[in-house]
């Protein structure tokens, strides 16, 4: 029987509104420019900005659940061709998880930016400015989805699960990940990790093995 591929196709939306989301919402300090140095200037400049607040906070909401069904229909789908007991299945969906778990947390501190944000005179600057920074970095965090890319690059190319052509590009994601892992600038895992989500999501849904029946 022909499997659903929803889940597929929720990892593709997912990496898509991740990507392009949190690139449009880091807008929130474009103006800050040489008031970085100083936590007063840099509150001034974004006070007027709560909107892309409240945009992350739902964009992080909407991409982690995606993530959370991608996650588990690609556990499923690797589960049914890998070979039984192997790791690749767990692995690739712990992966995209710890995605979904950091988007969430991200997402969070988005609550209390946006109250201090509107009425910043009631706040230290110091304390906004602290907000701003962790903001600014952990819903870009998806190394995760480097691991699920490592995974499934294994799983493609030596063990069939996927296709020949994803498992390539698995690989290839997972080394750009990595690769915002060995330096300080781990923030930038979301750009390689989101685009990977989201083409596997596709290679998923329109090419991608898979014989579980599914209701």
């Amino acid at each position: 029987m022909t499997s659903s591929r929803t889940w597929a196709f929720a990892g593709a939306l997912g990496g898509l509104a991740g990507l392009v989301g949190l690139f449009i919402c880091s807008n929130l300090t474009a103006q800050v420019g040489d008031g970085i140095k100083d936590n007063a200037l840099v509150v001034a400049a974004v006070s007027g900005q709560r909107g892309y607040v409240w945009a992350t906070q739902a964009i992080c909401f909407a991409v982690a659940a995606l993530l959370v069904v991608f996650a588990a229909g690609l556990r499923r789908h690797l589960a049914a061709q890998e070979p039984a007991g192997g790791l690749v299945p767990a692995v690739a969906a712990g992966g995209v998880g710890l995605v979904a778990v950091l988007l969430l947390v991200g997402g969070g501190i988005s609550t209390e930016l946006y109250w201090a944000l509107g009425e910043p005179q009631r706040w230290d600057p110091d304390t906004i400015a602290a907000l701003i920074e962790v903001y600014n970095t952990l819903p870009w965090l998806w190394a995760g989805a480097g691991i699920a890319a490592a995974a499934v690059a294994v799983g493609g190319l030596r063990h069939g699960s996927a296709s020949r052509w994803l498992g390539a590009v698995s690989g290839i994601c997972a080394v750009l990940v990595a690769a915002t892992q060995v330096f300080p600038a781990q923030y930038g895992a979301l750009f390689p990790g989101a685009v990977w989500v989201f083409v596997a999501g596709l290679g998923f849904a329109f090419g991608g093995r898979g014989r579980a029946a599914v209701v």
